[in-house]
């Protein structure tokens, strides 16, 4: 039985009973068990099938016989980057926007630069892991066939199981093969048809093998497994339907001919299969995912049983660095290797401000201005005492009073100017808060926030240092205190993220009265004592005040953020402006050997956490765009699906979408959003078209720090130049 926490069972298979690719050599094979020289032995014993279908489905969790190293099943691989689903994830997910990694091993930048050759050691290996996976799946389904069985007496039950993992490998080598026709496009092929041995097979067309995988998945729809009705961890008839609906929604790109209305089909009848959403988007990625209800195919990982050094081991370990706690990830170290790229943090925040834009004053005031030696460290100039690109002061009454804020880094020294130049200057002789025209510089002693004050009649200032809060009845305190606010000394705006109640708020200084800020035309413009801000309904939200020279603004705007956005920004640069360096880049918080209950798994080196190869909102999401692409359907079902997304997400109709917005720009962005880290984007990326195109780049894409388009050809993996040289049949995919 496969289920989360098996144990591996010792699964004799020689390596000369698979028939691999032409790579003889490359691919040679690690027997366990050197004493079994045939495969009778394995199978003349019932018992021993279950075992062996064990060892097909362990093909994509781990990359040797015992695990997480030693007896590798293919010799001179390295069993970390060597495993399958790791292999697959270098493949689809360092090629795009939504990863980069900080390691510089051999070939491995080729990714991001995508300027890979037919020699590459990691599309070699991935190659080799397909064909290999291929290899076991044929041997068992070579094994299994009726007079197989008829000559070894195996009846009853038991050979009613047999027939069904017969079609359980069937599925899983259309899946391996279906990788095949992704990455590589024409590759050799070989099925339980050929004979055993060294031989040379023969190529087939990318669209030949798309109609092979076709056809294996619908013979084989009926033979498994009703949906959820098999031990988790095995494929079922909703497995199959996923990976049709996948096959289907690419067939364009594959083929050259659109199966829309197809990936419509196969994704509502995954969609009607009783699998649901998982109410927490987090727990998909925990410990404990195997309990969800929204997996429908994992690739199961066990800290206890099934250990590698790649699948989630990989995938919670690389992206833990710099300032990260490797314990909230429950592991005992990061890798500090994997991040993400400005454009993909771009899909869920304003790349300009990573902030909600402020409103900007509606009245021009007459105003002095405020130069000194701080403009340049401060951030208002590139140089100090100029006038001209001085902050200013603002008189809202139009008379003498002039007021506003400035922002100090460090203790400075300054004056005011009627106009911006020196014409009419004052300053301060004696230090007293009385002005005189080309007085002494007047000065802050330490950094800050300040409110200054001038009346140029009676030549009077004030300073006033200055932190800010929210207080009020929609407060978590209530009118009892303040809940601070951060000041951003790029933006020079004050922010703060709550969540309030229905009720009011007011902005006040230093938690005090003496200065406070209301709204009394609910106009988004502050006034000195002015009525309380009302909050029409609970929620997150984030706030915003820039207060500088009057008008002063104010946002305040229902916060109901992505959940889905899982960055780590502390100490990290937005920027990559070297891709070696953990720090430049957002890090990701999504995969985890957490529990949702806040649990470790039972090994901190290896995750709990299985790998989520096909799950419901996938569906929902494929439904969604083979309708927009007229595949017909529903486009108000289509609609409902991506909504259930998104209300996930936000926690409430806060990110809803209406059928306009329901285009194929959006429903990218939307998979990018949902399924990013989860090895789908580079194949998303090319059915768009901006895969390799110029026109969506992202950091380094073709070796340049801003993003180039690429060639064409880069669209398709290479065959390895070294199975290429000793197959005669085959041919190089063009451009390489």
């Amino acid at each position: 039985m496969i289920i989360k926490k098996f144990k591996y069972i010792s699964i004799i298979v020689l390596a000369t009973l698979f028939a691999i690719t032409s790579c003889v050599n490359d691919l040679d094979t690690v027997p366990i068990d050197e004493d079994v020289v045939t495969s009778e032995t394995v199978y003349e014993d019932a018992n021993n099938y279950i075992n062996v279908l064990a060892k097909l489905y362990a093909g994509l969790a781990v990359s040797g016989q015992q695990g997480p190293s030693g007896m590798n099943d293919l010799s001179g691989l390295d069993e970390g980057f060597g495993q399958y689903l790791r292999a697959l994830w270098y493949a689809q997910q360092l090629t795009t926007d939504e990863a980069v990694i900080g390691w510089n091993d051999a070939t491995l930048r080729d990714f991001h630069d995508m300027d890979w050759s037919s020699t590459d050691g990691f599309i070699t290996n991935l190659y080799y892991r397909i064909f290999y996976q291929v290899s076991l799946c044929n041997e068992f389904i070579r094994e299994t066939t009726p007079e197989k069985l008829d000559g070894r007496n195996i009846s009853g039950s038991i050979r009613t199981d047999i027939e069904l993992y017969r079609s359980e490998a069937r599925f899983l080598r259309a899946l391996s093969y279906y990788h095949a026709v992704d990455l590589f496009g024409s590759v050799p092929f070989v099925t339980e048809e050929d004979n055993v041995g060294a031989f040379f097979p023969e190529q087939i067309s990318r669209a030949d093998l798309f109609a092979y995988v076709e056809s294996e998945l619908l013979a084989v729809e009926n033979e498994l497994s009703a949906p959820r009705s098999v031990d988790y961890g095995r494929a079922d008839q909703a497995a199959v339907w996923m990976l049709l609906a996948k096959l289907y929604l690419n067939a364009e790109v594959y083929t050259g001919q659109a199966k829309y209305s197809e990936a419509a089909t196969y994704s509502e009848k995954v969609i009607n299969a009783g699998y649901s959403l998982e109410s927490d988007y987090t727990h998909l990625f925990l410990a404990d995912n195997n309990t969800s209800n929204e997996i429908i195919f994992p690739i199961i990982q066990d800290g206890a049983n099934i250990r590698t050094w790649g699948g989630t081991t990989f995938l919670v370990h690389a992206p833990v660095g710099g300032s990260m706690s490797p314990a909230e990830f429950g592991i005992d170290g990061g890798w500090s290797g994997l991040r993400t790229t400005k454009q993909f943090v771009g899909k869920f925040l304003d790349l300009e401000t990573l902030a909600p834009k402020l409103k900007s004053a509606k009245v021009d005031y007459p105003v002095i201005y405020v130069p000194g030696g701080y403009q340049s460290g401060s951030g208002y100039s590139e140089g100090d005492w100029a006038p001209d690109v001085a902050p200013t002061l603002g008189s809202v009454n139009s008379d003498s009073n002039y007021e506003g804020y400035i922002y100090f880094a460090d203790a400075a020294e300054f004056k005011f100017t009627a106009g911006p130049n020196w014409d009419l200057n004052w300053g301060d002789d004696g230090g007293d808060g009385s002005l005189e025209p080309n007085g002494a510089n007047l000065s802050v002693a330490e950094g800050g926030y300040y409110k200054l004050n001038v009346n140029t009649a009676d030549l009077t200032y004030s300073i006033a240092k200055t932190d800010w809060g929210i207080i009020g009845s929609a407060t978590a305190n209530g009118w009892d205190s303040d809940q601070n606010m951060e000041f951003d000394a790029e933006t020079k705006t004050w922010i703060a993220e709550l969540d309030l109640s229905a009720g009011e708020i007011k902005f006040r200084a230093n938690d005090d009265w003496a200065i406070n800020y209301g709204d009394d035309g609910a106009d988004g413009v502050l006034g000195a004592g002015a009525a309380n801000i009302a909050i029409a309904e609970a929620g997150s939200y984030k706030i915003t005040m820039k207060l500088e020279s009057p008008d002063y603004t104010y946002t305040v705007e229902k916060f109901s953020s992505d959940s889905r956005a899982l960055f780590y920004t502390e100490g990290q640069n937005l920027e990559i402006e070297d891709l070696f360096e953990f720090t430049e880049g957002y890090a990701i918080t999504k995969w985890r050997n957490i529990t949702s209950t806040g649990e470790t798994g039972v090994d901190l080196t290896h995750p709990d956490t299985d790998f989520p190869m096909f799950r419901l909102a996938d569906a929902y999401l494929m439904y969604a765009e083979a309708v927009v692409r007229g595949g017909g359907g529903s486009m108000s079902n289509a609609v409902s699906y991506v909504n259930e997304l998104r209300e996930r997400a936000y926690g409430d109709d806060f990110g809803n979408m209406t059928e306009a917005d329901l285009t194929l720009d959006f429903i990218l962005d939307e998979r990018a959003r949902e399924l990013y880290w989860e090895g789908h984007r580079r194949s998303d990326l090319i059915r768009f078209g901006k895969f390799t195109s110029s026109n969506y780049v992202w950091a380094w894409k073709g070796a340049v720090k801003e993003g180039v388009g690429v060639d064409d050809k880069y669209k398709l993996f290479p065959l390895p130049a070294s199975d290429v040289g000793a197959n005669p049949n085959l041919t190089q995919t063009t451009g390489y």
